[in-house]
């Protein structure tokens, strides 16, 4: 069996591993804010949706940027500069809730969405380069198991103090509070940059001239797809898991976070079982049984939808995407080398997938609370394509 990490990196793995709780903590709380600000607010699922597409368009303006300050001044940098912008973004999240204005809550979750751009392409390569390469996926799936444990947290924690009466002020300030404590330790620790054989190549290269090899890179491209389809697919369905159980009849606002929790956990139970398997079974095979799960299970949906069925199908769901998000992203990185932090970034525009929840907002509106779960399986088909695409590779 393959190690997980080197002996020398154990220490960064741990601290980098941190960072993946704390972004997939407050990408969570969006799952739970847009029922939030339709109540207090008075505005339609497809207004709320203004939640996500703001959130995750700040990925795709942001990732480009984040990558070219990364490849000058280093991972242990491009994270300090991503907590100081996740933090301030939250106590704006404090001022925005004095002042009741969707619009001011918008322009506070575009900064954060900046600072977790900036997190994201920071940590998610600096994981599948903290040991072998061979077992970059399983660490990369490691490690986004605590994103997991993050975001089976948020719906639980949050949305029952918020659904039971509670502000937005006190879980943004206590999360800008640990996030401030978060950037000055980074800012003290030393995080070993990896180096390649051919570093050299990224310095005769302008940041265009990364972008214009990487374009011409197949597998780096369907990669590149398959990871923005999955987003598309996951985003919308934990957006729209509490107004489709609560809209279904079955359970109250309360009660739908909890059981959002409950099929959080089963994503994270996922992770960390399949990192432990693709220690001895390749990456791309676990990947590829999992794609075949995903849409089965959107299948189950649309077609037994008003029934119990339907929700447990949905909750299966989440084991099998869990591993989708690392290790698609491991398995488009392997082999760059020096491109490695470009990509990244490219990789890193594709949460704004997310943004196709103002299309799930409009179907549920005009044509039911079932009809939406059409787009989640046209994206798990074509996650599945890009799986019998690098098996047949890598078996060629």
């Amino acid at each position: 069996m393959a190690k997980i990490t080197n002996k020398e990196y154990a220490v960064p793995f741990v601290l980098v591993t941190t960072l993946f709780f704390m972004w997939g903590f407050a990408r969570s709380i969006l799952d739970v804010l847009n029922k939030h600000f339709q109540q207090i607010l008075d505005i339609t699922i497809a207004q709320s949706t203004g939640i996500q597409v703001t959130t995750y368009l700040a990925y795709f303006l942001m990732a480009i940027p984040a990558g070219l300050f990364i490849n000058r001044f280093g991972y242990r940098r491009g994270v300090v500069f991503g907590l100081s912008l996740f933090a301030l973004g939250a106590f704006s999240m404090v001022v925005a809730s004095g002042m009741c204005r969707f619009e001011v809550f918008l322009a506070a979750l575009f900064v954060i969405g900046c600072g977790l751009a900036f997190l994201e392409t920071s940590a998610n390569p600096y994981s599948t380069e903290l040991g072998p390469q061979e077992t970059s996926s399983s660490r990369l799936n490691l490690s986004q198991a605590f994103n997991g444990l993050g975001s089976s947290l948020a719906p639980a924690l949050v949305g029952g103090f918020l659904f039971a009466g509670g502000s937005v002020d006190l879980p943004y300030m206590v999360m800008g509070a640990v996030v401030v404590v978060a950037a000055i330790v980074f800012s003290m620790v030393k995080l070993p940059e990896i180096k390649h054989d051919d570093s050299d190549a990224e310095n005769e290269q302008s940041g265009l001239g990364n972008l214009a090899m990487l374009i011409k890179n197949k597998t780096f491209m369907l990669g590149l797809v398959a990871l923005l389809s999955y987003e598309v697919a996951e985003i919308s369905i934990n957006s729209y898991f509490v107004h489709f159980t609560t809209g279904m009849g079955w359970f109250d606002n309360g009660t739908a976070s909890t059981v959002l929790t409950v099929a959080l956990m089963c994503f994270m139970v996922g992770r960390f079982v399949c990192s432990g398997i693709m220690q001895r079974v390749r990456a791309e095979r676990v990947l590829l049984v999992c794609a075949v799960g995903t849409v089965l299970c959107m299948a189950m949906v649309l077609l037994c939808g008003n029934s119990r069925l339907g929700l447990y199908a949905l909750i299966a769901n989440y084991a099998f995407e869990s591993i989708m998000f690392p290790t698609i992203f491991a398995q488009s990185l392997k082999g760059l080398g020096s491109l490695t932090k470009t990509a990244s970034s490219m990789l890193m525009m594709t949460p704004v997938g997310g943004c196709a929840f103002l299309v799930v907002g409009l179907v549920a509106d005009a044509a039911g609370f079932i009809a939406p779960f059409f787009i989640p399986l046209a994206a798990f088909i074509i996650v599945l394509i890009y799986t019998l695409t690098i098996n047949r590779k890598n078996n060629a």
